[in-house]
């Protein structure tokens, strides 16, 4: 295998598909990033046999080829060359000799064989959607994510179909979010799927804040994307996600209004004498008026008023401080609105007028 292209060409595939390549590994394959070259492009494979993505470049060789390199080592050499670098790539006696301008490089590799091959299978659902719009549906609903709870299925993203809708919905059994766009889709044979924790935040980095669209495919087992120039493809989580809609309280007569980033800012304030393993934080909820208060073993206290438009009953209920400000960082409207049914149910936060998107946080005895 020979081929030559530059710098800024290896680099940015480089870059995208370096993220499933984990320093440590207990397959030494796992390592390496396959390097797959034929006469019309240049294909780079990473996996961690959860997560696949496959990066393409036009960028045909003559001598075509397919062999493994250390990842990490060869998105470390590129980056460090001059810009605008030549770059040419052999193999010669299982060495892949790296060169540009004055400097050499060879580097181990390892047969293309026995790179393993994470099958997608055949599609039951397949649609359409705008980058922005994925984007901002995990964008809403990450953090809410459950991380190694021995309910595996909290564990990621529920993607839900609907007729022109995507849904995604996430929670780790103490506060949930839900969020829902517009997409091409239709329902197929099946209508939701669990998405990996790591398969989503991977998808995040890869996805930007573009109105182009990419191809989603949903198999039996699999979830593949399709951007540009690059393929994601993520096993599903085996498991049932809980009923969530019978977590969403209803009816909530107590409604709150405030500006988003007072409020975070408030939070933040008080947070910084709250407990530090509990995080709790008191909010006393009266006519015009929203109060926070926090405190810590040591005895020290935090309080502060914040004006808001509020119609409802008296109220005070705490919470983990951690699950208002996430929301609250990743809504986008000028004011948010709280709706509550007493002081020991779930509150719901969202923009005003938008039901698109909603977080439930439940309340902490303090």
């Amino acid at each position: 295998m020979k081929l030559k292209l530059s710098r800024e060409a290896l680099l940015r595939p480089l870059q995208a598909v370096i993220g499933v390549v984990e320093r440590r590994q207990t397959m030494p394959i796992l390592s390496n990033i396959l390097l797959s070259a034929d006469s019309e492009a240049v294909r780079l494979t990473a996996t961690d046999l959860e997560v696949e993505l496959v990066a393409r470049m036009d960028a045909g060789t003559e001598t075509p080829g397919d062999i493994t390199l250390p990842g990490r080592k060869l998105l470390d050499i590129v980056r460090a060359l001059p810009e605008e670098a030549e770059v040419s790539l052999s193999v010669e006696d299982n060495k892949a000799q790296v060169r540009a301008g004055r400097s050499r490089f060879a580097l181990a590799t390892m047969p293309a064989a026995e790179f393993p091959n994470v099958e997608g299978g055949e599609a039951l659902v397949e649609f359409s959607i705008a980058q922005r719009d994925l984007r901002h549906l995990i964008e809403q609903t990450q953090f809410a994510m459950a991380q190694q709870d021995v309910r595996y299925y909290l564990n990621g993203l529920l993607l839900e179909f609907r007729d022109g809708v995507l849904r995604g919905v996430a929670t780790d059994g103490h506060r949930l979010s839900r969020c829902d766009v517009s997409a091409q889709l239709s329902p197929g044979e099946i209508n939701q799927v669990i998405v990996p924790r790591k398969g989503v935040m991977e998808l995040y980095r890869l996805l930007e804040e573009t109105d182009d669209t990419v191809t989603v495919a949903i198999s039996s087992n699999h979830i593949r994307v399709g951007l540009d120039e690059l393929r994601f493809t993520s096993k599903l989580v085996d498991g049932r996600f809980p009923d969530y809609e019978r977590v969403i309280p209803r009816g909530g007569k107590n409604i709150l209004q405030v500006d988003r980033q007072i409020l975070r800012q408030s939070l933040g304030r008080t947070a910084i004498l709250s407990n530090e393993k509990y995080r709790g934080v008191r909010l006393e909820m009266e006519n015009g008026r929203l109060g926070l208060q926090a405190q810590n073993p040591e005895q020290e206290r935090a309080e502060e008023d914040v004006e808001v438009e509020y119609q409802g009953d008296h109220l005070e209920i705490g919470f983990n401080v951690s699950y208002l400000l996430d929301p609250l960082a990743a809504l986008e409207s000028d004011s948010i609105e709280m709706v509550l049914i007493d002081g020991n149910s779930s509150c719901v936060i969202r923009a005003p007028g938008d039901e698109s998107t909603e977080h439930v946080v439940m309340p902490m005895r303090l």
